[in-house]
């Protein structure tokens, strides 16, 4: 059996050894022995603050870097049957769940807006309908610089979205040519002059570091160039290359130099009035914290309910989605199951991941620690019963080694250590996890 690196080993190694942004990931997810039936799922839960996710999985093009749940181009009438199975879903999960409420909701994919006005505002009346959403609570959705017509963003806006990301990912064209993704300056910007002016509450833009060809004057170039358009929330991306995925299959690496350009990164935005959220999110000042202004949620604790395929959705015990796929092949088979899919289905888990009671407290130490609010030390002991010392004494590790500072009851991350999260994350997954996910087979 290979023996599993130290911290030290793994400080070693490559910052970015891998985004912690669920636990477990899904690649840990196998079919259950007996599908759990929703109602049962979901009786003991507290179902006041939920998270609302739906899954669009549609591109107009899929970008070399992508390993997302996505399909691009579908043929005429298929995404008119996919909405039909979320309808039979989303009636399904509401009926198992009885009384609840979202606190927050997000539309992702893919490119939900790659959807007509016509399919879009289907979308919104399933969730009104059979999912509980409400008006009024903080609600995001993804878009692309192609899909940013004024038409949709109007659209969106008298939806009731509050938040819109776009994904840019460079704003010079030679280097988002070589992410695979072809896209002119011209239609980029008018884009985001069309967001900005659209007035949602918050506007995200993604950008991505570390491509061939990319260097620190440059990376400061496509930030310059975002803070034109006043976005409240940037998200910052190291590139990863993985299989199955375009970039992937070139054999390209990235760029050795992601720490020097998210240092870069990082400093250019926390003097223009930014605060750093994670690893990833930097938000400003002049932007409310995310529970402000809608029903308190915290991921550590409440549940999520996922609709569509590759959605996932979480409860304190068992997490569960359909089957997950990257390549073009193993994407359309599960979505030909979903669409396929009677009704009475939808009413059961048939794949996911059960935490057992060590499983749920580190998921509550990994959803905590790589974020710059930290790890509560009395929310932490009053949930499980023990203090974090008693269950995971590694992390004294983190402190020992200066990624960690101790103080006003809060395990936080220090700058170096903040920048170490994607080494933190992997290292503090439990080896059952990661025997899981290094033995699944990605179709």
């Amino acid at each position: 059996m290979t023996a599993v690196p130290t911290l030290r080993e793994r400080l070693l190694e490559d910052p970015f050894q891998g985004y912690t942004y669920a636990y477990p990931h899904k690649t840990a997810y196998r079919h259950f022995d007996k599908p759990h039936p929703l109602r049962e799922l979901w009786a003991g839960e507290d179902k006041q603050s939920l998270f609302l996710y739906l899954h669009l999985p549609f591109c107009e093009m899929r970008c070399g870097f992508c390993n997302l749940f996505t399909t691009v181009n579908p043929q005429e009438g298929r995404v008119g049957r996919y909405l039909d199975a979320v309808e039979r879903q989303a009636e399904a999960v509401g009926e198992a769940l009885g009384a609840h409420r979202h606190a927050r909701a997000a539309i992702g994919g893919g490119t939900p807006t790659f959807l007509t006005t016509a399919e879009m505002a289907r979308v919104f009346s399933i969730l009104r309908r059979h999912a509980g959403l409400e008006k009024g609570i903080p609600l995001s959705c993804e878009l692309s610089p192609a899909t940013a017509e004024t038409e949709k963003l109007a659209q969106l806006r008298e939806e009731g979205v509050t938040r819109a990301s776009i994904g840019v990912q460079s704003f010079i064209e030679s280097e988002t040519r070589t992410l695979g993704r072809p896209q002119k300056p011209a239609v980029l910007h008018a884009a985001l002059d069309r967001l900005a002016k659209a007035g949602f509450p918050v506007m995200n833009i993604d950008l991505i570091y570390g491509m061939d060809g990319q260097t620190v004057a440059s990376w400061l170039c496509s930030l310059a160039a975002a803070l034109e358009y006043g976005p409240q929330e940037l998200f910052l991306y190291p590139l990863y290359v993985r299989p199955l995925t375009g970039l992937g299959r070139k054999g390209r690496d990235p760029s050795d130099i992601r720490l020097q350009l998210f240092r870069a990164g990082r400093d250019f935005l926390l003097k223009r009035g930014y605060r750093q959220i994670s690893l990833r999110l930097f938000r400003h000042e002049s932007c409310p914290n995310e529970g402000d202004g809608g029903a308190s949620y915290c991921c550590q604790e409440d549940g999520m309910v996922g609709l569509g395929a590759g959605a996932r959705s979480y409860t304190s015990k068992v997490h569960y989605c359909t089957e997950y796929a990257v390549g073009r092949v193993g994407i359309q088979a599960i979505l030909d199951d979903f669409v396929a899919r009677p009704a009475d289905h939808h009413s059961f888990a048939w794949y996911g991941y059960e935490l057992t009671a060590a499983e749920q407290k580190r998921r509550y130490i990994l959803k905590s620690l790589l974020r710059a609010d930290g790890l509560d030390e009395a929310d932490y002991a009053a949930w499980c019963g023990q203090t974090w010392s008693e269950d995971f004494p590694e992390l004294g590790d983190l402190l020992d080694s200066g990624l960690v500072v101790r103080g006003h009851g809060k395990l936080r991350l220090t700058l170096a250590g903040m920048e170490r999260a994607d080494t933190i994350g992997p290292w503090l997954y439990s080896a059952e996890v990661e025997a899981r996910m290094a033995e699944y087979e990605l179709a």
